[in-house]
Order: C-alpha cells, then structure tokens, then sequence
C-alpha cells in the first residue's frame, strides 16, 4: 500500500482568483497551490513552513499591521486592502523534498514483536485533556477511555460554565446520562478519573485559570481537541474564534505541556469539499489564516457578513472554510509537537458502544430521517445513486483513540491525517439508505406519528419545491390552522421550517459526491495486535447497513423521543391505520383529479365512455359472467 499521497503536488488556479476589490489595482493571477503535509524536519519542524510563509509573503505582517491602525472612518477601504493582501498570500508553502516520499512507515503487526504496547496498556498512568468533551463526539471519547482503558489515570475536561451552571454541576449532569449507565453500575469509581477544568475555547488562553493550566502542563501525555462549533451557517467571527482561534490557543497551552505525547485534532473530510478527490493531505487554503484573524479583529461584524460569501468561495459554509483554514494554521503553529489530524465525513449514531444507536442530537440525517418518522419530511433534492459518506460516531472515537497510539509510539517527522470515511470500503448510496430508513422506521413508528411515512429522493427542483408546497407546507397550514380552531398552539409550520433550513443546510452534500482517499486508516489498522482491534474496533467493512440503520431508528427513538420499547405495539397499531387511511387519499385524489379533467374536456369524456363500453363487452365474451 502506497503512502507517497503525502508528497504529491497539483496546479491549479486560485480559488478566489475572482474576489477583487477596488483598493487593489492589480487584478490576483492564477497561481500554483501544492499539497500540504507534515514531511517537514522536525528540527525546525512545522515552524519551518511558518518561516517560509512569512518570507514568501511580506504581505503577511503588513495587512495585520494595517488592520490594527485602521480608524473607524477608513473601514471600508481597510477591508478592501485586505483582503487584496489576503488572495495575495494564499500562495502554498514550498515544501522541502522528502526522502522516501511516504508519510510514515506502517508495519503489520507481528506476533512476535516484543516491542508492541497494547492501547490499553500506553494509556495506563496517563493523563488525557479534552476539548469538546461535553459534545455528542466528546461524550463518548470520555466513556469508551473509561472503559476500555481502565488504568487511565485522569480525564481533564474542558467545560464551559453555561446558564448559571458551575461546570462541577455540568460534570455531574453529563455522567449522570444514558451513556455512562454501565459504568454507573459496574465501575462507578471510574467516573471519579473525570476532571472538570473551567474554561472556554473562545477566550483568551481558552479562560483556563493560571492554575488549572499549571496543572495541565504538568500532568497531560495525551490531548483531543474536538471542539468546535458545527453549525453550518454560523456567523464568519464566531466560527473563525472558535475553529480557527480555539486551536491556536491550545496549541499554545500544548508547546508548554512537559510530556506530550500526541495532539489529535478533530475536523472533518469535507474541508477541502472544494475538490473531488481528497487525500491524506492537507491543501493550500485560499487566504492566510492569519489574515482572516485579522479580518474578524477589526472589521465590524455587518460588513464581515456582506464579504463572507465572497470569502469561502466553492465552499458551502463557514464550517468547513475555518475547518481547512484551522488545519493548516495548526501545520505551521504546531512545530515539533506530535500531531496528528482525524478527519470524520458525517458522523452518525453509534455502531456498537456504548450500545447501539445512541445519539444525542437532530444534527444530520438524524434530524432528517425522525422527520420522516413522523410524517413531515416527504420530499429533498439529492442524487439517490450518490454515496453517502457517514460514519458511526464509536468508529471515528476508536480511530481517534488508536491515532493518539500510533502517534505517541511511533515518533516520525510527519503529520498524519486519517480520513475517516466508508465510501471507499463499504459505501453505501442515498437511495439505499432512505430505503433503509424507510423500512426502519414503518416497522418502529414513533408515538403520535402525524401521516405515514414516504418520501422522494429528486434532482428536479422546480418539481421538488412544488412537491414541498404541496406535501410540506400546505398541511401544515392545515393542520395549525385547525389547532387555532381548537385553541391549542399551532407548531406544525414552525418545525417545518426547521426542517426547510436543515434541508437547505445538507442539500450541498447530498447533490454532490467525493471520493475520500484512506490508505492511512487501514494502515493503521493492520499495526493493531487482533485484541486491540476487537476492543477499538474503526475497521468500516464491518457495518452493516441494514441493520445499523435499524438501530439507528430505534437510537432515536429511544434517546431523542424519549420513547420505551414497550409503546412500539400501540405505535404499530397507529402506523397501520395511517397506511390505510394514506391509500384512500391517495385514492379520492385519484378520482377528484380524474372527475376534474373529465368536467373540462369533452374528448377524454367520450374515451372513458368507449373504453368502459368496450370493457363491458369484453367482460360478457367472458362464459362464467
């Protein structure tokens, strides 16, 4: 198996070539991006690559420079001048040759290598720091080290105090969910490993007091970084202070932590969905991150919102912009520290642990797919023969887990990125998924279902949008129109809505496909011994698709609804009445439409009533009648 992806180089035009403004007078040339990898001297490290930057482009400490004197009065013009300097500065680093050309050398695993450390074992006395770890992901990293890792020594959390919460009641609550209920029972003082450190990825040195900091530098081998805001159409500042700024901060606690093993951060496959094809590798971003720090600094936040749709070009979002943005900011910040960056497609309920099905949150298909459950999602652009790229949320903390292994036991020059994905291994198509989905949740309706189920997969919109009015919109205005009648509240068309904008969010991803190289996850499943991969299982071909999505259905059903097994009889005994009552619709509109041409047009009038006359006479040729 090949790793040379690492060292591979493209051409082609800049992105955001287009973007210019009226205070630069020169238009922004075509230019040639390479791919961005970790095959730097550790000596000097990621830091040579800053270095060059800064020497490839003066433009870099100029335009900061500017946008610190800018007076309110010269706004507009500041803007203008840099973001010229930005496109100006978005040329790639220039990389120094590589050696062998491969990102790291992966030996399989042999039975008698004496030299091998089981994860559990590296793990044991270990302190472990994590961002994020109140999130849907962060939760279950918490619980499966827990569990799997018995000998861990601590779990510092970093936790945000949140409407009027003190973060030990936040700590509390978080352990006190479903998730940690077989810990509960079986290990409780397991629970006890978990430490909450005050803080908040958007403040300055992450709001981590003097102490706690101390006391994280002293103790912690090993730290995930998963936090960061996933909401896609979140305001440009904000998701730069928290993707992009959050892990510039910690990155900085990291080079003052004294035993540092592994830095894994968390973003995602589609940050570079700018391109088709997307290795193991991090690409050249369209601007310097450095000067859209700048930017969000100084210019007022209305203006900021007007530039940004010019500012993430072919992306559909300012998540994955900062995302890529935040990958290579930690390629030239993170010097010689051992990193490594995991990359999710779209993370899903869990496959097996801590049990299955279990999710949190209404982000995603999941969102989608309970709609559906419900009778009010029927209808969504989406090219059914396309892959959709998801991925169980225990996979990806289980790759996670082994990365942060991988990274601390075998020291190399390189930065890895692992895509974790299954287009590539076990890919499944749109179509099939919502024939899943469908079946799944016919066969496990949810309490108080409002229509039975179906829907349509379509690429033609002006026949998808009137199918909304007429399947989405239309009876929801029905139905909150006779809740008024009744005096209760009306809140179908309001969660339509919701639904309208989430779709509006995914469109982008479910119309397009990407192939998602990931040579370097299955490389380092083959350096796993068989044990380990038993217990940290991230192999994709293991999935099956019928059957997790299944449990899928019954995750949410269960952890989002709310809902006990023990309704499903009452619930299946509703889906069929509605079946019923869906075909007579079904029927009676057939008929009224039929009634309806039939009063218009004289000539379909007279050739029903020949072919009724010739059916009738076919039906007397007939002996028994």
């Amino acid at each position: 198996m090949s790793h040379a992806a690492a060292n591979k180089t493209e051409t082609e035009a800049a992105p955001n070539s287009s973007l210019k403004q009226s205070a630069a007078p020169q238009p922004v040339n075509s230019h040639d991006t390479k791919l961005l990898n970790g095959t730097l001297a550790r000596t000097n490290g990621l830091t040579h690559a800053a270095s060059v930057a800064n020497s490839s482009s003066g433009s870099y400490g100029s335009s900061s420079a500017a946008g610190s004197n800018a007076g309110s009065g010269g706004a507009a013009s500041s803007a203008s001048l840099s973001l010229a300097a930005a496109v100006a500065s978005s040329t790639a680093l220039p990389l120094p040759p590589s050696s062998n050309g491969l990102q790291m050398p992966y030996e399989r695993f042999r039975a008698d290598d004496t030299s091998y450390v089981p994860i559990a074992q590296f793990y044991a006395g270990r302190s472990v720091f994590i961002t994020g770890g109140t999130g849907f992901m962060g939760k279950v990293l918490v619980e499966k080290l827990l569990r799997s890792c018995p000998e861990i020594r601590n779990i510092y959390l970093l936790i945000r105090p949140k409407r009027g919460q003190e973060v030990s009641a936040r700590l509390t609550e978080l352990l006190n969910a479903p998730l940690f209920e077989s810990l509960r029972q079986e290990k409780p003082k397991e629970l006890s490993k978990v430490i909450p450190i005050s803080g908040d990825i958007t403040s300055e040195e992450l709001g981590i007091s003097e102490k706690d900091q101390n006391l994280l530098c002293r103790n912690v081998s090993v730290v995930f970084h998963s936090a960061a805001t996933v909401k896609f159409d979140e305001k440009l500042k904000l998701s730069v202070t928290i993707n992009m700024l959050g892990t510039k901060r910690l990155v900085e606690l990291c080079h003052r932590m004294l035993s540092l093993d592994a830095l894994i951060h968390v973003s995602t496959a589609y940050c570079n969905c700018d391109r088709t094809d997307v290795s193991e590798v991090i690409y050249a971003p369209p601007y310097n991150p450095d000067d859209i720090i700048s930017l969000i600094n100084w210019l007022p936040e209305d203006i900021l919102d007007q530039l940004t749709p010019r500012l993430i070009g072919k992306r559909p979002n300012t998540y994955t912009f900062t995302k890529a943005l935040a990958e290579h900011m930690l390629l030239k910040e993170a010097g010689n520290l051992p990193v490594a960056i995991v990359r999710p497609s779209i993370v899903t309920a869990s496959l097996n642990e801590p049990f299955a099905g279990w999710v949190d949150n209404f982000n995603g298909p999941t969102g989608l797919v309970s709609a559906l459950a419900k009778g009010m999602f029927r209808t969504m652009m989406c090219e059914k023969n396309y892959v959709a790229d998801m991925v169980p949320v225990d996979i990806v903390i289980n790759l996670m887990i082994a990365a942060a292994w991988r990274t601390a036991t075998r020291k190399s020059n390189n930065l890895l990125i692992y895509n974790c994905c299954t287009g590539q291994r076990n890919p499944i198509i749109w179509s099939e998924f919502v024939k899943h989905a469908m079946t799944s949740v016919r066969k496990h309706p949810l309490e108080g279902c409002l229509w039975y189920p179906t829907g349509d997969l379509r690429m033609n919109r002006p026949m998808n949008t009137l199918n909304c009015i007429a399947k989405h919109f239309l009876p929801a205005y029905i139905l909150d129109g006779v809740a008024r009648i009744m005096g209760k509240k009306p809140f179908v068309v309001n969660v339509q809505n919701k639904i309208a904008k989430a779709v509006e969010c995914l469109e982008y991803f479910a119309t397009r496909q990407w192939r998602f190289k990931d040579d370097n996850v299955h490389a380092l499943l083959h350096t796993l011994s068989p044990k380990d991969r038993e217990i940290f299982v991230f192999d994709v071909r293991h999935i099956n698709w019928d059957k997790y999505v299944e449990r899928y259905v019954l995750g949410f059903r269960e952890f989002l609804f709310k809902q006990r097994p023990e309704s499903l009889p009452a619930s299946r005994k509703r889906m069929l009445r509605l079946y019923y009552l869906h075909q007579l619709t079904k029927l009676v509109a057939v008929l009224l439409t039929w009634r309806f041409l039939m009063s218009r047009s004289k000539r379909l009038n007279d050739l029903w009533s020949s072919f009724l006359e010739n059916a009738l006479r076919m039906a007397r040729l007939i002996p028994f009648l």
